[in-house]
């Protein structure tokens, strides 16, 4: 849910200009083409561990993939919490920050894994420079909806409260702590979820990869996945499936949905909700909360450490006479960092462009045509997403019953990854088909229909109840509520989710045109197929141009046409 957070926020600033583009393009491009240029000097050839297959090792394997996956959740909010709070709040960097982070989310995250794995490795030593690599690719999945998220929340913070904050004369800690990080609390776990849910999607990746020579592999269940599937183990890659589903239902009942039963206190409305969520983990916890031990230990132990954290933090962060949106700043010590940022992204050009002038005319030409394939793939994967998750959608949107059972079951099947079911898939399919072309419009579809479908419930669970009653008591048809009801409320629902999801199509690319199964390679036309191919034979001019040949292209359809869209949603389809 990245790109929505960008194109709503044009109602709160002036629309990023295309010199912002500009810069943003080069700004990735000369940080790639940096990590390039460290990734050249070391590529002699390793081999990563053994991969065991025997079901004694899952729960060892599942405790590694889930640590992995918090820690970069854990460095995401970090991140999304500083960048989101500079962007917000200052004039000068934010149209900047928010051009670089709109182009940021749009590089095909495999592209990023092994420039940042090989950059690494010439720092630190090869394990831990394989773990660090991989928290960095599921954090690049988790990070930039969570940063928009924050974003969107520091920029539609109502001025009442504001006023009331200022007035108290609350430092920045108190600030955050009372108002900023409860007023995005809901937006902020529903993003958490779907974070999740992309962290999953990436880690078969993440845990097992191989760049030219090298062989970087990690035990987890990704990489138990992954070796199932390459030895055509049926009941392997059942038992991983198995076990993957376990760890996901666990930590939607233990962790997510009590999360967000406890977050509904954190709404700003005047009237109660019917359909709230509930948890019988919570339910628990509170009444375990109220037994004289518990509360003994909570009053003794915890509640006072709490207490000392916050009266420090008040102290480092007191109020002062600044406005609350304004940015203290340092001149020459931001001076000094931005001077050293962009002499580095420079150097980065410079080596970038001597990587371009490798690339033959007919590697060009190749990813001209990989383009207009993949581009092909994303529009058919959508149009198939979309036939499906509106009827869907709206049906369980309207239906606060039927929401209540089957909203739990959408969330869990969203965070089962694709890339986990696609070797089970891809063992019909290939031999049905003839090919990878259907096979990998089926894994795009898998990754990307969530998106769409989370939106259109979140839409069709808005519209106001006096229009659903005027409505009826008009006497229209089923066909004329669609019309003039259900459509125009849902369209920036539909634009705002069709945009993140031909995102995710396009990242799916690389890993759905381009597949070792079975000893057997697998290859589509496509532009995926190239950047993974690229990556597979460490051919890394071939990679920088089919990186920044898809980072153009998504950029170049988002500013084309979403952008329009999403402006003429706000223009005609607003409810007000």
């Amino acid at each position: 849910m990245a790109q929505q957070r960008i194109f709503a926020s044009a109602t709160q600033q002036q629309e990023p200009t295309r010199w912002l583009d500009v810069f943003g393009l080069l700004f990735v491009a000369g940080v790639l083409g940096l990590g390039i240029w460290f990734a050249l000097a070391h590529r002699q050839a390793t081999s990563g561990p053994d991969i065991s297959l025997a079901p004694a090792m899952l729960p060892r394997y599942a405790a590694y993939s889930v640590g992995r996956m918090f820690l970069a959740y854990l460095l995401s909010m970090v991140f999304s919490l500083g960048y989101g709070t500079l962007a917000a709040r200052s004039r000068r960097a934010g149209p900047v920050l928010l051009a670089v982070l709109d182009i940021l989310q749009s590089v095909p995250i495999l592209s990023f894994l092994p420039v940042v794995l090989l950059s690494l490795s010439a720092l630190l030593p090869q394990a831990v420079a394989v773990e660090a690599a991989s928290v960095v690719l599921i954090f690049t999945s988790q990070a930039w909806n969570i940063t928009f998220a924050w974003y969107q929340a520091q920029t539609t913070l109502p001025g009442d409260l504001r006023e009331a904050v200022a007035g108290y004369r609350m430092g920045a800690w108190q600030r955050f702590r009372t108002l900023d990080l409860p007023f995005a609390g809901v937006s902020l776990l529903w993003n958490s979820i779907m974070s999740w849910a992309g962290g999953w999607f990436f880690l078969m990746a993440a845990e097992m990869f191989t760049v030219g020579s090298r062989d970087f592999r990690l035990p987890g269940l990704g990489s138990y996945l992954q070796e199932a599937a390459a030895r055509e183990d049926t009941t392997a890659i059942l038992m991983g499936l198995g076990t993957m589903m376990v760890v996901i239902v666990t930590l939607d009942q233990l962790v997510w949905r009590p999360l967000l039963a406890w977050g509904e206190r954190f709404k700003l409305t005047m009237v109660a909700e019917e359909g709230q969520p509930e948890s019988w983990f919570l339910d628990l916890l509170r009444a375990a909360g109220r037994m004289a031990p518990v509360r003994t230990v909570l009053d003794r132990g915890l509640a006072p450490a709490a207490e000392a954290v916050d009266a420090w933090l008040i102290r480092r962060f007191p109020p002062s006479g600044e406005s609350m949106d304004a940015v203290r700043n340092e001149p020459w010590a931001g001076r000094l960092f931005a001077a050293l940022l962009f002499g580095c992204v420079a150097f980065g050009l410079w080596k970038g462009s001597g990587l371009l002038v490798q690339v033959s005319p007919e590697s060009w030409r190749g990813m001209a045509i990989g383009i207009a394939a993949t581009f092909l793939r994303v529009m058919a994967a959508m149009a198939v997403a979309l036939a499906w998750t509106l009827p869907v959608g709206v049906l369980i949107g309207t239906n606060a019953r039927l929401a209540r059972v089957l909203q739990p079951v959408v969330q869990i099947a969203a965070s089962i990854p694709a890339t986990a079911l696609f070797p089970v898939f891809l063992m019909v399919l290939v031999d049905v088909t003839h090919g990878l072309n259907a096979a990998a419009v089926l894994l795009m579809l898998l990754g990307t229909q969530w998106y769409l479908l989370f939106n259109i419930i979140a839409g069709a669970s808005s519209i106001p109840r006096d229009l659903k009653d005027t409505a009826a008591l008009i006497g229209l048809s089923r066909a004329q509520r669609w019309r003039t009801l259900i459509l125009p409320a849902l369209f920036p629902y539909i634009v705002t989710g069709a945009i993140t999801a031909s995102g995710g199509a396009w990242n799916a690319s690389i890993v759905s045109e381009y597949v070792s199964f079975g000893g057997r390679t697998l290859s589509a036309t496509g532009i995926g197929a190239i950047i993974a191919r690229a990556t597979a034979e460490g051919d890394f001019p071939l990679l920088f141009a089919g990186t920044l040949s898809m980072i153009v292209t998504v950029v170049g359809f988002n500013r084309l046409v979403w952008r329009r869209l999403y402006r003429l949603a706000e223009e005609r389809f607003r409810m007000e």
